[in-house]
């Protein structure tokens, strides 16, 4: 199965599912299946394109977006100034973090940012001073939010807005 077809692009196929990753992913008990039907395909070819997807890093992750705050949690931007020779190692150790989301690599005099969610402002506080101490961190910006601003974005894989009736599955 190949995601892309003889011109490098991706499927018909694999844009329509990635739709529908996107924006209308199934809240049931076997989502891949219900995947399947809407797109005419079986549950594993489904899981097996999803795979194939990830592999290939077009999809990064599957997951639910949660409003960490309205859970009674707490969470902000950090930013790290870290250095040069110590980058990979003192992102990985961020990355062990059961808080952090996420983290990448800036241009930045703080080279190192990422998002931590915690159970309680004790805990973001302890965690960051652990974060602080590690070997190579020079600096390191708490960014709490002041307005949150969530913006949903979903990235429409097919050109100009819609399926060429042609190429739909």
């Amino acid at each position: 199965m190949g995601l892309e077809d003889a011109a490098g692009n991706l499927t018909p196929l694999d844009r329509e599912l990635l739709n529908l990753l996107q924006s209308d992913f199934p809240l049931t008990g076997r989502p891949f299946a219900a995947l399947g039907e809407r797109l005419g395909l079986g549950e594993e070819e489904v899981m097996s394109r999803v795979a194939a997807l990830k592999e290939s890093g077009i999809i990064r992750r599957i997951g639910g977006i949660f409003d960490s705050g309205k859970l009674g949690f707490t969470s902000t931007l950090v930013a790290l100034q870290v250095e040069e020779g110590k980058l990979r190692e003192v992102a990985a150790a961020v990355s062990a973090y059961a808080g952090v989301t996420h983290n990448y690599r800036r241009e930045h005099e703080f080279n190192l940012w990422f998002t931590l969610v915690t159970s309680s402002a004790e805990e973001r506080e302890r965690t960051l001073k652990e974060i602080e101490a590690l070997p190579g961190v020079r600096a390191l910006r708490n960014l709490p939010a002041l307005r949150l601003f969530k913006i949903g974005v979903n990235f429409d894989m097919w050109e100009n807005g819609e399926a060429n009736s042609d190429d739909a599955p």
